[in-house]
């Protein structure tokens, strides 16, 4: 039988998991990832970042956008997993509780300072339910 805590657990990771899903979907599949601006995506097609001339803004930037994709959807992996098949490892853990809140701590604040409303509210419930699976533990 599967416990509160387990569940917002697992709820939470499945937030995430989607989100980084949809992401990754979007980076490889359709124009939503593109900048409006047709010129600007020739641009990134040609330009180099300072750092190395072995890239193109556009590479960099749809790699950018699958490894952010791919953190989310590990992040979910691993925290679903740990919920229903190790909850004791993971609600006894300080380390695995500190490292979580911190990834989705950032997540939301990235959300909150650069991105839009729906990756916001997306994580920040994310947020709202790993709490909740915390203090579910606790009492």
């Amino acid at each position: 039988m599967i416990t509160l805590p387990q569940f917002l657990m697992t709820a939470s990771a499945l937030v995430i998991a989607l989100l980084g899903s949809i992401h990754l979907l979007y980076t490889f599949h359709g124009n939503k990832l593109y900048p409006r601006d047709t010129h600007l995506e020739r641009q990134m097609q040609v330009v180099s970042p300072v750092l190395t001339n072995q890239t193109t803004m556009w590479n960099a930037w749809i790699g950018f956008n699958a490894s952010h994709s791919y953190g989310a959807i590990f992040f979910g992996l691993v925290y679903g997993y740990l919920a229903l098949e190790h909850a004791e490892l993971l609600f006894r853990s300080h380390f695995l509780m500190l490292a979580g809140i911190a990834l989705l701590t950032g997540y939301l604040v990235l959300a909150k300072k650069f991105w839009f409303a729906i990756p916001l509210v997306g994580i920040g419930l994310s947020t709202v339910l790993y709490v909740a699976a915390f203090v579910a533990d606790w009492l």
